[in-house]
């Protein structure tokens, strides 16, 4: 309850309340987006070198091809491979039951497309960008990466796997203007609030992935 002699300015207080609940969201975005915007590309001839292409699941339809920006993704990795800009690719997503398997639909895309299949690694247990990230670095022993995701994505992912202790940089595959805008509103708005989560987790919470095991290495 508000001191008796501040209870006059509720009408003040109220809306200050209200405008910091709405630019807060807003601002964290901004600076996730600021810190690294140095180390997000869209142009593929601008990505540096690295070893290891990290790509991250978006779903697969029922007869176990990737959707869209799934397969957008796979072609970045595929792409930046065929131009001797990584040497292996990390397919990171979710198998979380024997019938929705997509590491494995990343996999055959990109063996379909000329990738050896010795240079493809799988992460079955990548069920979120902050676990993708924790898991390439604990498990998978990933040091420097290229993250390969939609723009709207690529600074949530970026910001997460370096936070984490990967040198990462990031390439954006089309968004807005490839995909229909109102599914493209949707992505944009929730992204907010993952940024929250994944800053909460990063600085704050720490969780544990889902999964751990032993360290396999690339």
């Amino acid at each position: 309850m508000l001191p008796k002699g501040l209870v006059r300015y509720w009408h003040i207080f109220l809306p200050l309340i209200f405008l910091g609940a709405l630019l807060t969201p807003l601002a964290l975005r901004s600076y996730v987006e600021i810190i690294t915007q140095n180390r997000r590309y869209t142009n593929i001839n601008q990505v540096p070198i690295k070893p290891v292409a990290i790509v991250f699941g978006a779903g697969v339809w029922e007869d176990g091809t990737p959707m869209p920006m799934l397969a957008d993704r796979i072609q970045g990795a595929i792409d930046l491979y065929h131009l001797g800009r990584v040497e292996k690719i990390l397919m990171t997503g979710d198998n979380a039951t024997p019938e929705y398997n997509e590491v494995i639909a990343m996999q055959t895309y990109a063996q379909d497309q000329g990738i050896p299949l010795e240079d493809i690694k799988l992460d079955y247990a990548g069920f979120s960008t902050y676990e993708s990230c924790y898991r390439a670095r604990e498990i998978f022993g990933v040091e420097r990466a290229v993250l390969i995701t939609q723009q709207y994505h690529l600074p949530r992912a970026v910001y997460t796997c370096n936070q984490l202790g990967i040198d990462a940089v990031g390439y954006g595959t089309a968004d807005w203007g490839r995909y229909q805008d109102e599914p493209m509103r949707f992505y944009t708005q929730r992204e907010i609030l993952a940024i929250i989560k994944a800053l909460l987790d990063l600085h704050i919470l720490h969780p544990k992935p889902t999964f751990l095991g032993p360290f396999e290495g690339m």
